[in-house]
């Protein structure tokens, strides 16, 4: 998709830090990184509970 090169790479990650900071970019990568986790299972059709079976539904139309 996208390609970059060494030097293009570096200028992004010395960018970052200026604008975030030493302190707050494990952060910021972190909060990246949980965000693109969610986003693919969220295209993939994944959920944390599983499947939700018949019996299941049911229960959960009467409440």
């Amino acid at each position: 998709m996208f390609s970059f090169s060494m030097p293009e790479l570096v200028l992004i990650l010395v960018i970052a830090l200026v604008v975030f900071g030493p302190g707050k970019l494990p952060e910021v990568g972190k909060a990246l990184g949980r965000g693109i986790q969610e986003f693919k299972k969220a295209t993939t059709g994944e959920s944390k509970e599983g499947p939700v079976t018949k019996e299941e539904s049911k229960t959960e139309d009467k409440k």
